[in-house]
């Protein structure tokens, strides 16, 4: 299956200060994200999460490996148009509303612009905030922000579409809405990298899983594989299949 994304022996060392030892924040990561799934990365703080994700939307460059997005070296920057990215804490401009954030980030993802103001209204209807297009995002809660973040992640249609901890302010409604999204997505072909804490989320959307720890991948599988109870072959919920592979963080 084509790889939508693919990290090769992947290192990344951050510099810490003159004549200082750097931090190893990844080490020998090797993980191919294929084409058309739900892929979740998972892990315990400061596995080397995050630090994946910005070598994969070039917002750092590895120490040592590759990094390939959609067929392209991660530097070269032209395929970022392909690419949707819902950040785990939104920092948006709090004077603009909701309808002028959305044709901006249109204009920044070099959409062509008699399509912006119609993508924009639409996807305002479909994250639930149609009735809200014209009020500024400081009076916006934080889950209408965290629904703001996912309507300008979509704006492109992205073939890659990453989300970091999604779920983040987001009631029952807004969960249900975003599991809708990821499954329209996979529906359409497209790739969801998904990185989230909630683990009843990720068993209910995602394809498959990496987990992270310590900087390195320890287990690459299956949703399906890992649900399944070696001893009983029933199934078992995600966090306890998990729970042995976190113990080992920063043992």
């Amino acid at each position: 299956m084509t790889a939508v994304a693919q990290f090769e022996n992947v290192g990344k060392v951050y510099a810490t200060g003159w004549g200082r030892r750097g931090t190893r924040a990844v080490a020998g990561v090797s993980l191919q994200i294929p084409a058309g799934q739900v892929f979740g990365l998972l892990g315990p703080n400061r596995a080397g999460k995050t630090t994946l994700v910005k070598l994969l939307l070039a917002l750092g460059r590895p120490t040592e490996g590759t990094v390939t997005r959609l067929g392209c070296p991660a530097a070269n920057l032209a395929t970022l148009t392909r690419v949707g990215y819902l950040h785990e804490n939104q920092h948006f401009p709090r004077y603009l509303t909701a309808r002028e954030l959305l044709r901006f980030y249109g204009a920044l993802t070099l959409m062509p612009s008699d399509t912006i103001p119609a993508r924009a209204d639409e996807l305002l209807k479909l994250v639930g905030l149609a009735d809200r297009p014209d009020e500024p995002i400081a009076r916006f809660s934080k889950g209408m922000i965290q629904r703001l973040g996912l309507a300008q992640a979509l704006l492109n249609d992205p073939d890659l579409l990453v989300l970091d901890e999604p779920t983040e302010g987001l009631d029952l409604v807004g969960r249900a809405l975003l599991r809708d999204v990821i499954a329209g997505q996979r529906a359409k072909g497209k790739t969801v990298l998904l990185v989230s804490h909630v683990l009843s989320e990720v068993e209910q959307t995602c394809d498959r899983v990496a987990v992270l720890v310590n900087g390195s991948v320890v287990k690459d599988a299956s949703v399906a594989d890992l649900v399944r109870d070696p001893k009983t072959g029933g199934r078992r919920p995600l966090d306890q299949a998990l729970r042995p592979l976190y113990e080992g963080a920063n043992a």
